[in-house]
Order: C-alpha cells, then sequence, then structure tokens
C-alpha cells in the first residue's frame, strides 16, 4: 500500500464558497493515488483507497469526497476535527463509494469542531449517497454536498459505521440548506450502522433520504432540530433510539421535534411511500425553555410503526403535541405499540390514523438524590447501550 504524504486540494479561486464542489475548478497535489493519509490536513478528493490512521491528529479543513470507486477506511480511535466557522468543511461519500468507520466501544471514532470553545453548527457534518430508492427519483441530487443519490438497488452497500461519534455539526449554509449530523441519502441495507452518537447538532441529528438502511443504537443528544428525520420514502428500520435535549441547550429552531417523518411534500402518493419501524425509543426533553413542537410528527404521507417508544419530559420542561399526524401537505399514518408517556408531553393530533394508545406512566424514569436520571427497564430505548460514548446527563430539581 502507497503513503499518501497529504491529502489536499489547491483552488484556482482564492475562496471556496458554499459546500458544493466543482472538480474542473481545483487540482489535487500530490497525485491522491491511495493509500494510508499520514499528512494532518484533510481536505479534497479522495480517488482510490485510503485510510485515516488513529495515530495521525487530523484537521478537515474543507470538503472531503470519497469519489464512486474509493473506499475510505478510518481506523478505530481516530478523531478528526473540523475547521470551524465554515460551511464548506463535511466528508461526503458519493453514491458507489465506501466509508468503512468501523470503531470500538475503547476505541471510537470520532468527528468534532477545533475550536478552542465548540458549538453546534461548527461543521457541516457526514454525508451519504447511494443507489437504494427514493421517491424524488432516480437520479436526486442531494441538498448538501451536492451528491447524486437514488437509483433501484435496495442492498446497495456504502460501508459501515460503527462507534461513531460526530458533535458540533450542523452548519447553515442559508435560510434552505443546512448540514444535519449525519445524512443518508438513498442508502442500501447492505450498510451497517450501528452505535451512533450525535450531539451539539445545529439542525437535524440523523436524517434518511429515502433508502433503505437499517440502524441500531443511535442517540442524539442536544439537536437544534429534529432528533431523528426521515423523507423521500425511506423504508428502513431503527432499533434503540435515545433522544434528549438537555438542561442548558438552548439552540433551537423554530419547531424541534423528536421524530419527524415525511414521505413526499410534494406527492404525499409518491412511490415508494416512506414505511419504516422503529423499536425502543425514547424522546427526552429536559430544557423547561425550549419546548418541543411534537415527540412524533407524522406526516406527508408516511405510514411509520413504532414498537415500545417512551414520550418524557422532566419538571416543567414540555412537548407542544405528543404525536402529531395532522398536515396539509398529506396526513400520516402511525401504529404505535406499548408507547408510554412521562410528564407534560402534550396532547395528541390526528389527521391520519394513529393506531394504538399512549399509557401516562409515572416511574418510567426517576431522578435520585444525585440528580441523574434513572430508566425503567423495558420502557423505551435501553441508554446503557451507550455507556461506551459516556453519556450522561444531570438535571437541577
Amino acid at each position: 500500500m502507497k503513503t499518501l504524504r497529504n491529502l489536499f486540494i489547491i483552488p484556482l479561486a482564492t475562496l471556496i464558497i458554499g459546500c458544493s464542489s466543482d472538480d474542473s475548478n481545483r487540482t489535487i497535489d500530490p497525485p491522491n493515488d491511495g493509500g494510508d493519509i499520514i499528512g494532518s490536513e484533510l481536505i479534497g478528493d479522495i480517488t482510490a483507497d485510503s485510510k485515516l490512521l488513529a495515530s495521525v491528529d487530523y484537521i478537515m479543513t474543507g470538503s472531503v469526497t470519497v469519489k464512486a470507486g474509493a473506499t475510505l477506511t478510518i481506523e478505530p480511535g481516530t478523531t478528526i476535527k473540523a475547521k470551524s466557522g465554515r460551511t464548506d468543511v463535511f466528508l461526503a461519500v458519493e453514491r458507489g463509494a465506501k466509508l468503512i468507520a468501523k470503531g470500538t466501544a475503547s476505541n471510537p471514532i470520532v468527528f468534532t469542531s477545533d475550536a478552542s470553545s465548540p458549538k453546534a453548527g461548527d461543521w457541516g457534518g457526514l454525508v451519504l449517497a447511494g443507489k437504494a430508492p427514493s421517491n424524488k427519483g432516480l437520479d436526486v441530487q442531494s441538498e448538501v454536498a451536492g451528491l447524486l443519490y437514488g437509483g433501484t438497488e435496495t442492498n446497495d452497500n456504502s460501508g459501515e459505521l460503527s462507534y461513531v461519534i460526530a458533535e458540533y455539526t450542523g452548519a447553515k449554509i442559508n435560510g434552505e440548506q443546512e448540514f444535519n449530523g449525519i445524512s443518508f441519502f438513498g442508502i442500501g441495507n447492505q450498510t451497517v450502522v450501528n452505535n451512533i452518537v450525535v450531539s451539539n447538532g445545529n439542525d437535524d441529528g440523523i436524517e434518511f433520504f429515502g433508502g433503505t438502511v437499517n440502524v441500531t443504537n443511535v442517540y442524539c443528544a442536544n439537536i437544534a432540530d429534529d432528533m431523528f428525520d426521515w423523507t423521500g420514502g425511506y423504508t428502513g428500520t431503527i432499533t434503540n433510539a435515545f433522544g434528549v435535549r438537555n438542561q442548558g441547550f438552548d439552540a433551537a429552531t423554530d419547531d424541534p421535534r423528536g421524530i419527524e417523518g415525511d414521505s413526499n411534500s410534494s406527492d404525499a402518493t409518491a412511490a415508494p411511500i416512506s414505511t419504516p419501524t422503529l423499536n425502543n425509543v425514547t424522546i427526552l426533553n429536559l430544557n423547561p425553555d425550549v419546548q418541543l413542537k411534537a415527540g412524533a410528527e407524522i406526516r406527508r404521507g408516511t405510514v411509520a410503526t413504532i414498537n415500545n417508544i417512551f414520550f418524557a419530559a422532566y419538571g416543567s420542561a414540555s412537548y407542544g403535541n405528543r404525536i402529531d399526524t395532522k398536515d396539509d401537505k398529506g396526513n400520516g399514518f402511525l401504529t404505535v405499540l406499548n408507547a408510554n408517556a412521562q410528564g407534560n408531553v402534550g396532547d395528541d393530533k390526528e389527521g391520519g390514523a394513529i393506531n394504538g394508545t399512549v399509557t401516562e406512566i409515572t416511574d418510567g424514569f426517576t431522578v435520585p438524590a444525585d440528580n441523574t436520571i434513572e430508566f425503567k427497564a423495558g420502557i423505551g430505548a435501553d441508554l446503557t447501550a451507550f455507556d461506551w460514548a459516556n453519556q450522561s446527563f444531570v438535571v437541577t430539581k
């Protein structure tokens, strides 16, 4: 395997603006012919199989795009810091490329900000594109990073993300475009995604734009907009999802939600309909200053099933609605099984059908003397699955 001393681009313009790349306006020097990337600066296109090493302190100073046909492997324990205050700093994986970011519980892979005082929105995030179906079409351009996605390959494989932390994401490009922590555009079900943490994000935590990828153990903490989001005909399964807004995290859009599920805002009947299944989910609001618009807003043709969900709020923290299936661009249809609620989580707003009932309980979580929160086993998500990421929260009584 060859060794790359650096991976960087030399822009012909003095400044790259926005988040799309234009290969005709840039060159890569030295040639990117694959191998271990040992130079610390990351910017540009990866066109051959390459690896990031845990022993190198990487800083991403601009967009990095894994091009079709190439695989980027990231060693367990690698930390990639992103140059803060930019809208053009992100990692993108093209349709036909792969990202193998396979960390471990003891050595996760971390994407973070380089700022001395990091904050939500310091950099973009992770953007992956694949060949799985979308009800937007076969060749659709992603809303960020300018990637094409979509196709007919439900079992497409874009690699693996395991034991990955992405924090301080969500750079805002303009009024309509901003990065999520991790965006999956048309990703197929042979892609492995498990044990993911997105924290301190300035837009959505994790969002699926069509595709069939399944996700296990995903934790979204302190997300300005929606914790878990899908649109465009997403048909995968999400298992063990924990979302929390902590006390003191006040970054928020006008309508932050725990779950936002769409199918197609232009045509709620467009195929494939979004029909995801979610198993073992907790949506928790601890912040009395920021109300969640809804625990689960299921709309625009989405047909979803959620098994074992816990809607929870502590103290004076609240939701506007618990479940909302009413929307002027198309109602949603939700089946809930083994659904529980505790605290001020609002009422349900039914436009499309809400099948199943939510049981009000008082012992789903407790706050012992040390002011930490403890959860009753079997109610919603299993928080212990995220012990590896040292995620915890303390409340003020």
